[in-house]
């Protein structure tokens, strides 16, 4: 996958990390282990696997010659006649996102506070989990021996389990929220680089990625369960003031609400593990055998006999990236430094085990990303020379 960024294609003797380093034309995503859905189709995407609500990826084979009737984005069949044909993109998501192996989607780590803003990110981040605890009503005691050998009905009612209801209720309610942060802060970025004329340093792009790619884990969850009017009005509650306070927030200090993120990803994490246990254990029995969705199918690459569990675990593995990503964007110079994952993305072992890149690291896989931009280069050019 080739795309234009802000990365020289010269400077390859230092780490840049200055946005307002001149453009390069190549953006090498798919050298990493975790494979990009938008990058490299795999051999199941273009066999057909990725047909579903969402259609085919518009980077997939440009569709194959079974799939040529004419489909609605909601993949609803339309009239012959109609300009939107299945040649175009019908799926929900444009941006690339990654599709995990099964030893990554596994991968998860936390980060502790150390100065007085990563102290002050944190004591946001708690208060706001109480909040929609109570909301959502989300009650799960850590398990116990004792509570391990209770029926799962006692263990529902003593708050160690939860039904599948309620799992849906608080995975619902937090994607509407957790789909924020990244929209707010590309919006105020994009705004800045307006203001100032120049370069952002990759840093957009990234932040809307995020921002889309939790709004595909809610309208996964919305084919389990239509939410009602009483719990949308409390979406709407919860998101006005959250958007609202995360815009302040973000114009006083970058770097603290990039470090809030980071560790309300964490408590994502937190939440998924605990629904990915349950269902492992067999206390959710209501989803024991449930197919995953169509449309995470389609979204994540996976087979078609993947279950739901299946779809936690990509869920989850998104969850550690954010908050990966965010605590490294913490790490940085908000004003002058460019987003390292501009070009690469880490591969989900480093995302898995690692609580981000410290600015020094980050400036070395900088650099580590221009000297395989620069090889990609050179094989470019002999094999134009090579052609007749």
């Amino acid at each position: 996958m080739l795309r234009s960024s802000i990365f020289s294609a010269t400077a390859t003797t230092r780490p840049i990390l200055c946005s307002r380093a001149p453009a390069a034309p190549f953006l090498l995503r798919s050298l990493t282990t975790s494979r990009y859905a938008s990058v490299s189709p795999t051999a199941k995407a273009d066999a057909g696997v990725t047909k579903g609500l969402e259609g085919p990826h518009p980077n997939d084979e440009r569709l194959s010659k079974a799939h040529t009737t004419p489909v609605h984005f909601k993949g609803k069949p339309v009239d012959a006649t109609s300009t939107f044909t299945s040649a175009m993109p019908i799926g929900d998501w444009m941006m690339m996102h990654p599709v995990y192996s099964k030893d990554e989607v596994n991968s998860v780590v936390h980060r502790d506070a150390k100065t007085i803003s990563d102290k002050a990110a944190q004591f946001f981040v708690k208060c706001l989990r109480t909040g929609f605890d109570l909301v959502s009503g989300y009650k799960h005691k850590p398990m116990t021996p004792e509570a391990s050998r209770l029926s799962l009905e006692e263990m529902r009612k003593q708050g160690y389990a939860m039904t599948a209801e309620q799992w849906l209720m608080r995975c619902i309610f937090l994607e509407t929220v957790a789909g924020v942060p990244g929209m707010v802060a590309g919006t105020l970025r994009h705004l800045r680089s307006l203001r100032m004329m120049r370069r952002d340093g990759g840093w957009i792009h990234t932040l809307l990625e995020e921002s889309e790619n939790e709004r595909m884990h809610l309208m996964t969850f919305m084919t389990l369960k239509k939410p009602s009017i009483i719990f949308r009005a409390c979406v709407l509650g919860a998101q006005g003031i959250f958007y609202n306070a995360f815009f302040l927030g973000y114009l006083v200090s970058p770097k603290t609400a990039h470090r809030f993120v980071g560790h309300l990803e964490e408590e994502a994490v937190k939440t998924y593990t605990l629904a990915i246990e349950d269902l492992e254990q067999g206390r959710i029995p209501e989803w024991s055998d449930t197919p995953a969705p169509e449309i995470a199918i389609d979204y994540w690459r996976m087979t078609q006999d993947a279950k739901l569990v299946d779809v936690f675990r990509n869920i989850r593995a998104d969850e550690a990236t954010h908050r990966f990503v965010n605590h490294s964007l913490a790490n940085l110079n908000q004003r002058e430094d460019v987003n390292p994952f501009a070009l690469r993305e880490p591969n989900m072992t480093l995302k898995g085990t690692s609580v981000g890149l410290e600015r020094p690291e980050a400036a070395e896989f900088v650099k580590s990303t221009q000297h395989i931009l620069s090889e990609g280069r050179t094989s470019d050019a002999a094999l134009e020379k090579a052609q007749p």
